[in-house]
């Protein structure tokens, strides 16, 4: 008897520790930690192998972190490309596939190595002052091109005297006479120009194409002959100011002579030269100067003539774009209604899609991104994301005309989290009757009888989208017991030229109400309940939740992250303060007083009554912290509840470093639960 008890004791154990194993539980802050994501897909000419970068995060030096990986089409031989354990890059497959030229760190900088498939024996072959970037087989694979910076001297004001022997001055002025002079994320820009460069694919040394006092880099393509090199730039006098154009050139690689080969006023960029090396494709835009306008896939002809586009009749976006091995179209990749897709192109405009779900390479929130190769036999390599797992590996065989996902990296953790279930809604616009796109993620164990508190969360840019896409900000809310709401109002990009653009001159506008009809829309439906509604976003989405929460009273509390709070301080303090007059309002701001403040956040900041934390980057140059600390000390002075936030060390992309992502969403849920009730049942 005793014995049969104790079989029945372990027996019920050993269910017991099976049943606790096999428990999901909610993502966790430092699982962030743990997640894996494929970036930068190349797939060989032949179409047997892919190579792509495996990105992660290093919990002890808190960063991202890539090396580069093998892996065969069909999902085996998965291994490391080489031994290095450093960070590895741009991977490009050489005319035969027979090698893969890559940029790697070392000690003295980035360098340009290559590897042997037959091998597998790799091998650095340059010595560079500078970065490279852009890098490109010629036709016979004989030679590398690639954009490379060369330093120019700061100007020098006033000669200072010789200081005494031994003596500790303070450091010498930082000088510039430069309208683009620093970068978000970058700092300050050191004085040079990019320019082209060759080099022998067994080694050797450099050789400058490109002169003069401009920016040669993005995309880099050979003629067939391998005698020419396409490339965009802006080589104008007035390039500083003229900003937003650029053209199509090309440079003789023996004698550096350059054809310029478009003049429209817009920008022209990605040259492609078709496989027979008579036509070229690019993008771009004539430049009507205004808040969203779309890129055309162009085509000329090799000497310039016949330019015309072909997606003349497409009302989305292309700029991401290959050749297919006959020369017949090409294959696109755009975004369309916070969906990436990949289709086939005809060179008479007709669209064939093939894939969607690409990206999953913007961790943080639900933002598009992504990328793709095709061989030569038409099958696709492409980082492939869904609400599930960030980006992964897949391949499309046109023939069976599949796509498959040939990695896991997510696997080992995500198949033990349960996560938020996304779901899709559409709502109609009380303004002007437009259908209107959005997503309600639910809280894992979600039980439709309680009532949850409900948490919008507005997009940045806002020329951009959300989709449904993963992310982890958002998944750590659900997490933490919140319906979180993520729209795509008015301005958004994925839904044509017009919708993107009815924010010239009217922003914020009738995107409130676009954000607030969807709130609405989901208390209608029983999904949200007007006494627990909290708010957040970055950037532009801190720009709508200020205006929000100036606009009405309705949420119990908010974060407004990164916010702009007045466009006239912000306009000349940024960055980019050389590209907000006219594209967004008319005029420079001391031109257009009046209207700049109408559309800043801080004129309604009388208004405000909603507890809202404040939030920023202490070294964001994008919307600096003087633009946060306006709407916290403006709330102090009015004895509103609230509290600022800054994190060091962090630019606009706060999220760029993990711990930062996590910070941010720690402290976004420490201000909200203030304010929160808990679950209860209706």
């Amino acid at each position: 008897m005793r014995k049969s008890v104790n079989i029945l004791c372990f027996l019920l154990i050993s269910l017991l520790i099976k049943v606790g194993y096999a428990q999901k539980i909610p993502f966790e802050y430092l699982d962030v930690f743990d997640l894996q994501y494929v970036s930068d897909p190349q797939i060989s000419p032949g179409g047997n192998w892919i190579v792509y970068r495996r990105m992660g995060f290093n919990i002890m030096t808190d960063r991202a972190e890539g090396n580069l990986w093998m892996i065969r089409t069909d999902g085996s031989k998965h291994q490391k490309l080489t031994s290095r354990e450093v960070s590895e890059y741009s991977p490009v497959w050489s005319p035969n596939g027979d090698r893969i030229a890559f940029v790697s760190a070392t000690d003295e900088g980035s360098e340009i190595y290559i590897y042997w498939l037959e091998s597998g024996k790799f091998a650095r072959i340059s010595q560079l002052p500078s970065s490279p970037s852009s890098l490109t087989w010629s036709p016979n694979g004989d030679l590398l091109a690639f954009s490379m910076n060369v330093p120019e001297k700061p100007p020098v004001l006033a000669k200072m005297p010789q200081k005494p022997k031994g003596a500790k001055w303070a450091d010498s002025p930082r000088i510039t006479d430069r309208v683009y002079h620093e970068a978000d994320g970058r700092g300050y820009i050191e004085p040079g120009f990019n320019h082209l460069f060759v080099l022998p694919a067994d080694g050797g040394s450099p050789r400058q194409l490109t002169e003069g006092n401009y920016q040669h880099r993005g995309a880099l393509n050979w003629s067939t002959d391998g005698k020419e090199l396409f490339f965009s730039a802006n080589r104008s006098d007035d390039w500083e100011y003229d900003f937003r154009n650029s053209e199509i050139y090309s440079v003789n690689v023996e004698n550096g002579t350059i054809r310029e080969l478009t003049t429209r006023k817009g920008p022209d960029r990605n040259p492609a030269l078709s496989p027979d090396g008579q036509t070229i494709a690019y993008s771009g835009y004539e430049d009507k100067v205004q808040a969203y306008q779309l890129s055309r896939l162009q085509m000329m002809d090799f000497n310039g003539d016949n330019k015309r586009s072909i997606s003349q009749n497409f009302d989305r976006d292309v700029d991401d774009y290959i050749w297919d091995s006959k020369g017949n179209g090409l294959y696109i990749m755009y975004d369309d209604k916070g969906n990436t897709k990949i289709a086939h192109m005809s060179k008479n405009g007709s669209v064939k899609n093939l894939v969607g779900n690409v990206g999953g390479t913007s961790i943080g929130r639900p933002y598009g991104g992504g990328s793709f190769s095709v061989s030569d036999n038409g099958t696709i390599a492409f980082t492939q994301t869904r609400p599930e797992y960030p980006a992964e590996l897949a391949v499309y065989d046109p023939k069976r005309g599949t796509s498959t996902k040939i990695t896991d990296l997510n696997g080992p953790l995500l198949n033990y989290r349960e996560l938020g279930r996304v779901e899709e809604v559409w709502y109609t616009s009380s303004f002007d009757q437009r259908d209107l796109q959005g997503w309600v993620v639910y809280p894992p164990g979600y039980d439709p009888g309680k009532k949850y508190p409900f948490l919008v969360e507005n997009h940045g840019g806002p020329i951009s989208n959300y989709g449904d896409r993963f992310t982890a900000e958002i998944q750590l809310y659900a997490s933490d017991g919140y319906i979180v709401f993520y729209p795509n109002a008015r301005g958004s990009t994925s839904y044509g030229e017009e919708f993107g653009n009815l924010l010239y001159n009217n922003y914020p506008g009738q995107d409130y109400d676009d954000v607030m009809d969807g709130v609405n829309f989901c208390i209608e439906k029983g999904i949200a309940h007007e006494d627990q509604l909290f708010v957040t976003g970055g950037s532009a989405g801190g720009i709508m939740t200020a205006w929000i929460i100036g606009k009405n009273n309705r949420f119990e509390a908010a974060v407004v992250a990164k916010p702009v709070m007045n466009w006239i301080s912000k306009t000349l303090v940024a960055d980019n303060y050389f590209g907000y007059a006219n594209s967004r309002y008319p005029g420079q701001p001391w031109e257009n007083f009046e209207g700049y403040w109408k559309f800043s956040p801080l004129s309604l900041v009388g208004k405000v009554e909603t507890p809202t934390m404040v939030l920023v980057g202490m070294d964001d140059l994008r919307t600096p912290p003087s633009e946060a600390k306006q709407l916290y000390h403006a709330l102090k002075l009015r004895k509103i509840e609230t509290v600022l936030v800054e994190i060091p060390g962090a630019s606009h992309g706060i999220a760029n470093k993990p711990s930062n992502l996590i910070t941010k969403v720690a402290h976004t849920l420490a201000w909200l639960n203030k304010y929160r009730t808990s679950n209860k049942k209706d």
